[in-house]
């Protein structure tokens, strides 16, 4: 039996001679040739995989015995083949002749190995590799007769291309290659996998992968080999990680696993593919990095700036690094910054000496994921100097003010416009921070601070890069904001410069006004307002809304504005006034000819798509105190609101007539009449429109509004603007409203004279008897000789007849009307000259004088102070 156990081997620990009981090491698991039985039958056997046959010639030379394989080989039963030629049976008629040769010599005693050509089982000719040996027993040549095993020679040669490619795949590729048997114990491994596992080839047939891996990476390779095995579903790209007992290091491997089947889909044990990809996922986790920092450049690039306001800017560029950066940051910017000023320019001078980056900065945004921000930064001295903890608490929230020491890195970093890492020092929340400046068109602006707390990686070239990258693209978006927020207030400025101040005074109205810019911060608007006082005790309301935005559409406002004043002076009617204004408007976008010929150069072409369209809507009203008459113009506004006592509100049927600037189309005039504490209402669309409703129910509200509104003026104001405006204006709004103040029955003196020389004493007569029952005596004089003149000078140069008008309200105002159409002028009257003299009298004596026309003649007016 000892040859047995041999083959079979053994269990357990044997003794060693002179060492009783000692333990040996366990002899490393049989191989399969050992673990073989005597008679065992192989269902995997060569014979599955090619096509063999064997038959026996008789020493006739023929066919004596016929196997089964033999009859599926050549598609011939045992009872067509036993008893007949095989040359003529199996070969084809070309190679009788040579096959009849070759088997007499073999009879003879010759063996023989070769290929020949057979008929197969489909009738098409195959190619076989023949082995003909003379069989021994026999007496004489052919006396034993012959064997022959018929191989087929196409499938022997792929097998042995599969065989050759397989053992170039194991020994030639950089990658690991091993075969479990079904026991899942190592068949086969190839050179690059022993290296891997840092063991010889030849001690690894028979282990499993408990032997080679740590247990619980093992436990998970153990279940994919059964998994694979079981299902056969490949396994690809397994990932595990770990040390190997035969070697140090953590390393990190890829697996797949394919299962190998042989003839009827037997499994006959898993292949499997192996790469240590320790230095792929260090390429990985660095593209990953890379991608995930574009990324974040990609957002910031989208994120930051979508306003134009500074703080907004700055807390979007805190959104973007806050955490996915860094776990706290603060942006801090020069002072001189938010009033849309510029900050100082790279290696610049302040004063004439050397900027030293200690200048004053504001913290407009904080962002922290580690609690209370003010509180982790306060404890930087480094940063703050010698202030005191409370001090630096103050600086270090969102709007405190704070200016870095001359040689801490912030001030470094503000001097040379280069990123610096200070010393976090003994902070127990901070592990690294980082300075970058904020630098736009070479000024710097401010800088950005990132910290990462205590637990996250410090701060690399690579991460100062991308702050780089990020705090540049912020810096042109805050210095965008801030050359923004400098035309803002320009702009703002220029449109309040242009509007009237306070609550204007006007002859028989009371006036409260309001003008609200759009709090978005977008740009600002062209909307205004104007009260502008007229000879007669009339007052022009005007009300417009220049389309567009910014610095241009307030320019615009104030050149319509102007013009409106000046037309107003001259007494144009309202439709006049706004077909100048229409003129006007058009002629604001006109660049204008160029030099003219002949002046050195040719004459300019005009670009026409470089010419800019202003186009403004607008409402000019002229209210007469006197008549309490209202004659109204409109160039595409909202028509005026009207809320006469005991009425509801009402919206006036004035023409709405085309914007100013459109031009092609006359503007009509409407007068209506308005009753005693009558409120008349002229707003922009800022105050009714809006995205959230129509413009009807805009127009709804407002009347409501007006109705429900309290007697106090300035109260109605507030009280209409907060109930239309609840959020606080997407657009600008201008309101001006006005109740009309009857005159007193005895402020007004009306008389009409016949065109006669005794007309000039009966006016001088009913004038001064006015003056004198009203309690105006210190004006009888001065009153009585400007009458006169006026007088006169209607007998003498106008026509018709002759009308007196004495009015009193803040002033005294005298009006002479006559039917007459030419103006006086006032002239120089020489020493000579007997008259010419009565205009200058006029203009001497009174605050204001002037003359107007009518539609029947002319209006000669002056003023006196009461």
């Amino acid at each position: 039996m000892p040859a047995r156990e041999a083959l079979t081997g053994s269990s357990g620990h044997a003794a060693v001679p002179g060492q009783p009981g000692a333990p040996v090491p366990t002899p490393p698991p049989p191989s399969p040739v050992q673990q073989a039985r005597w008679g065992d039958i192989d269902p995997g056997s060569i014979y599955e995989y090619i096509r063999v046959a064997t038959f026996a010639v008789g020493p006739d030379g023929l066919i004596s015995q016929w196997s089964e394989r033999a009859a599926e080989f050549f598609a011939l039963p045992a009872a067509e083949a036993l008893g007949t030629d095989p040359v003529t049976a199996l070969v084809p008629r070309e190679h009788w002749q040579c096959g009849r040769a070759r088997l007499e010599r073999t009879l003879a005693g010759e063996e023989w190995i070769g290929t020949t050509s057979y008929r197969d089982p489909d009738g098409g000719e195959s190619l076989a590799e023949i082995y003909l040996m003379p069989a021994a027993g026999g007496r004489g040549a052919g006396a034993g007769g012959a064997l022959c095993l018929a191989v087929d020679l196409g499938k022997l040669r792929r097998i042995e291309t599969d065989l050759a490619a397989s053992a170039a795949v194991f020994g030639q590729t950089p990658s690991g290659f091993f075969l479990f048997d079904p026991e899942l114990r190592l068949q086969r491994v190839n050179r690059a996998f022993a290296e891997a596992v840092g063991l010889p080839a030849d001690r690894l047939a028979g282990r499993t992968a408990h032997d080679l891996f740590v247990p619980a990476e093992a436990d998970r390779l153990q279940a994919a080999l059964r998994q694979v095995l079981a299902s056969g579903d490949p396994v690809v790209d397994l990932r595990f990680s770990g040390g190997l007992p035969s070697r140090g290091g953590e390393r990190r491997w890829a697996i797949s696993l394919y299962r190998l089947t042989g003839p009827g889909e037997r499994p006959i044990g898993v292949a499997g593919q192996v790469n240590d990809v320790t230095s792929r996922l260090v390429a990985e986790r660095e593209a990953a990095g890379v991608r995930r920092n574009l990324a974040l450049v990609n957002e910031a690039s989208a994120h930051i700036g979508s306003t134009l306001d500074l703080e907004t800017t700055a807390k979007e560029l805190l959104d973007v690094v806050v955490p996915q950066f860094c776990d706290l940051a603060t942006v801090d910017l020069y002072s001189a910054l938010l009033s849309g000023e510029s900050g100082p320019a790279l290696s610049g001078t302040v004063g004439g000496a050397p900027y030293d980056g200690s200048g004053e900065l504001r913290r407009v945004a904080v962002s922290s994921v580690v609690g209370d921000a003010a509180a982790v930064l306060g404890t930087d001295t480094a940063a703050y100097g010698e202030l005191g903890y409370g001090s630096r608490l103050a600086a270090a929230e969102a709007g405190g003010m704070l200016c870095y020491p001359p040689r801490s890195p912030h001030a470094r970093a503000l001097r040379t416009g280069r990123s610096a890492i200070p010393d976090p020092g003994p902070d127990p929340l901070l592990r690294s921070t980082l300075v970058v400046p904020l630098v736009a068109r070479n000024v710097v602006l401010g800088l950005v601070q990132l910290s990462r707390a205590i637990g996250s990686e410090p701060f690399d070239a690579r991460d100062v890069a991308i702050a780089e990258e990020i705090a540049a693209r912020a810096a042109v978006c805050v210095d965008n904001a801030r050359l923004y927020r400098r035309e803002h207030e320009r702009a703002l400025i220029l449109q309040r410069s242009l509007l009237p101040p306070g609550n204007p005074e006007a002859s028989g109205l009371e006036i409260a006004c309001r003008y609200r810019p759009s709090s978005n911060n977008t740009e600002v608007g062209g909307d205004w307002f104007d009260v502008i006082p007229l000879p007669g005790n009339r007052t022009a309301l005007v009300i417009g809304d220049v389309m567009g935005r910014g610095l241009r559409a307030a320019v615009a406002m104030g050149q319509l504005r102007t013009a409106v004043r000046t037309l107003a002076m001259l007494d144009v009617e309202p439709a006049e006034v706004l077909g100048a204004l229409d003129d006007i408007a058009r002629g604001l976008g006109d660049p204008g000819p160029g030099p003219l010929p002949g002046y050195g150069r040719p004459e300019r072409p005009v670009d026409e798509e470089a010419v800019e369209v202003y186009l403004a809507t607008c409402i000019y009203a002229v209210f007469d105190a006197v008549t309490r008459r209202c004659t109204f113009a409109n160039a595409g506004h909202l028509p005026p609101v009207l809320l006469s006592p005991g009425e509801p509100a009402r919206m006036l049927d004035v023409p709405p007539g085309l914007p100013l600037g459109v031009g092609g189309e006359p503007f009509e005039e409407v007068t209506f009449d308005l009753p005693d504490g009558a409120l008349l209402g002229l707003y922009t669309d800022g105050l009714v429109e809006s995205r959230k409703h129509q413009l009807d129910e805009g127009l709804l509200a407002f009347r409501l509004a007006l109705q429900n509104g309290g007697p106090v003026l300035e109260t109605l104001c507030d009280q209409v603007l907060s109930e239309l405006d609840p959020h606080h204006g997407e657009d600008d709004i201008a309101l001006l409203m006005a109740r009309v103040r009857a005159f007193p029955e005895d402020a007004v003196g009306d008389w009409k004279l016949p065109p006669e020389p005794t007309s000039v004493a009966k006016a001088r007569e009913l004038a001064c008897g006015w003056l004198l029952v009203r309690g105006m005596e210190e004006l009888v004089d001065t009153t009585e000789l400007l009458v006169s003149e006026l007088v006169t000078n209607a007998l003498r140069h106008g026509r018709g007849e002759i009308r007196l008008r004495l009015l009193k309200d803040t002033a005294m105002v005298c009006e002479v009307w006559d039917d007459g159409y030419a103006q006086p002028r006032q002239r120089r009257a020489q020493e000579t000259d007997e008259g010419g003299r009565g205009l200058q009298l006029v203009s001497l004596l009174a605050e204001r004088w002037g003359s107007r026309r009518t539609p029947h003649g002319k209006i000669v007016w002056f003023e006196l102070n009461l």
